[in-house]
């Protein structure tokens, strides 16, 4: 089992930054790798970005080049640096561990982040 808590949401205004974490505690050596995503109201869930355990990142378009998926040398603690951001930006932040030998994915409870006008 993996336990995750996402920390670091709050209200923002646009074009400022916020940085997210997500600390990890259970069987982490069996996590392959990371991601966040987010859900706004009356929308899908939305991936935003991927890290693996040996580092590789991918993101996705809405967010390249604003926000920067990390983790600590041990991948206890995860990582959303976000910048520039914009009020379409609102959202329930949430991370995400899967590996090859869980049971399933995991997912912390989310932590709201809102970007005013």
């Amino acid at each position: 089992q993996v336990q995750l808590v996402e920390s670091g949401g709050g209200l923002v205004q646009a074009g400022g930054s916020l940085r997210l974490s997500c600390a990890a505690s259970g069987t982490v050596d069996r996590i392959d790798s990371m991601a966040w995503y987010r859900l706004a109201p009356g929308k899908q869930r939305e991936w935003l970005a991927t890290i693996t355990r040996a580092g590789s990142t991918n993101y996705a378009d809405s967010v390249k080049g604003r926000f920067t998926i990390s983790n600590d040398n041990g991948q206890n603690t995860l990582y959303l640096q976000m910048n520039s951001l914009k009020p379409d930006d609102t959202a329930s932040y949430y991370c995400n561990a899967a590996g090859r030998l869980l049971p399933w994915p995991f997912w912390g409870r989310g932590t709201q982040v809102t970007v005013s006008v």
